[in-house]
This record gives structure tokens, sequence and C-alpha cells, in this order.
């Protein structure tokens, strides 16, 4: 996700709005981010114990799968042309597609590991955001190395769903771990640097709520499921 046609020279050192605006809109996009997370755990539990949500989610992964990208892109690239609601709507509706996708860990792990692996990600997502909305050093240069080091991974990825090393696969999963703690420090960086800069009362504001939640949520779920690959237990 990028900020950077937002946001304006110097934000940190002359913000035009108080700590209680920034505060404020760091709140908005936490808030939508934990609505998205319980849309789309209470989804995703609901499916893996319905046989037949199970079934459609299965037999439907790439069709959700290439829906998602849709709506992602959609709300990156027509973002200043979407409305507040609306924006919020494909928000909502990306995270019940993924409680889709997600069901069938409920089925691959055990709950108790999956349970376990979720208060891990919570604890480290919640350390790293923190450092990103605290520290003075600034991480731009942090975030595009891990950008880069995401497509890496990606293709890397790619050439091992053919080659199926399972020490490439282990060793591509540390390295997802480590980028998206990177990009969790990194977005909450720019979130705040966004909330210094916006106004709270324009009708953008949501829309940039929305915007930064959505980053966030996408850096939990990569986080969480990295995560799961190396802690969870198979049934």
């Amino acid at each position: 996700m990028n900020f950077d046609n937002f946001e304006t020279q110097g934000a940190y050192r002359n913000s035009n709005y108080t700590n209680s605006n920034v505060s404020q809109f760091v709140n908005a996009v936490y808030g939508w981010m934990f609505l998205a997370l319980l849309l789309t755990a209470g989804i995703s539990y609901a499916t893996a114990t319905n046989e037949a949500l199970l079934a459609f989610a299965i037999n439907n992964m790439l069709f959700i799968g290439i829906l998602q990208i849709a709506l992602v892109l959609i709300i990156g690239f027509a973002f200043n042309k979407l409305s507040s609601m609306n924006a919020t709507i494909l928000f909502f509706v990306y995270a019940g597609l993924n409680g889709l996708l997600l069901s069938p860990i409920f089925i691959a792990y055990t709950s108790g590991s999956i349970f376990t692996t979720f208060i891990v990600c919570a604890a480290m997502f919640g350390v790293t955001s923190l450092i990103g909305l605290v520290t003075k050093k600034n991480l731009d240069g942090v975030g595009r190395f891990a950008i880069m080091a995401l497509v890496g991974i990606i293709i890397a990825s790619i050439i091992n769903f053919f080659v199926k090393s399972s020490s490439m696969d282990m060793i591509l999963t540390y390295a997802g771990v480590l980028v998206f703690v990177a990009l969790t420090a990194y977005d909450n960086q720019k979130i705040k640097r966004i909330g210094a800069t916006v106004d709270p009362s324009s009708p953008f504001a949501n829309k940039y709520a929305i915007y930064g939640a959505l980053a966030l949520y996408l850096d939990f779920i990569n986080l969480f499921l990295h995560l799961l690959r190396i802690m969870g237990r198979r049934k």
C-alpha cells in the first residue's frame, strides 16, 4: 500500500494537526482493522464447521483469490474515485472472502496451535507497530527493502512450487516473517504521518483510515500465516 502521494514534506517536524488528531486517526485505522479481523475469523470458523460452506470454499479457492486481488487493485488504483462508503464496503467484502480462503486451516491445524500462533502473532504485531509509531528514525528505506524482498519471496515461492524443496520452503517462510515484521513497522509510520497531515473533519479522513486498515490487515494476516507454518501442529 502506497501513501506517498498523500504525505506532505516534513510532516513529522511540522505537523498540521495535534497529537490528539493523530491518535484519533490511528485509533480509527486500528478500529477498522480489528473489525475486519473479527469478520475474517468469524467467517473462517463458521465455514470450517459447515460442510457445505467448506466444500464451496475449497472448490472455489482460485475464483475467490482472483476476486480478492481485483478488490485490492480497485481500492488501490481507484481510491480517489471511491466514496468512503464504497471503500469501506470493499474492504469488508475482502475480509469476508479471506475468511472463506482461510477456513481450511481449522481442518489442517489443531485449534490449540492456531490459538497459540495467533497470540504470538498479535504480540509481535503489537510490538512492531509500537516501534513504527514511536521511532523517530525514517523507515522509508526499510519499507522499500521489505517490498523488494517480498517480490523476491513471491518469485522464489512460485519456482519452489515446481521444485518442491522443503528446505527452501522453510527458508522462505522465515524470510516472510521478517519481511512482514518490517512492513508492519513501515506501514505504521506511514499511517502516523498521514494522521499528522489529514484534516480529521475531512470526508477523506475515513477513506485514508480504511486504506491504512487494509495495509495493516494484510500485514497481520500474512504474518500470522507464515508463523502458522512454523508453529502450527497439523492434525
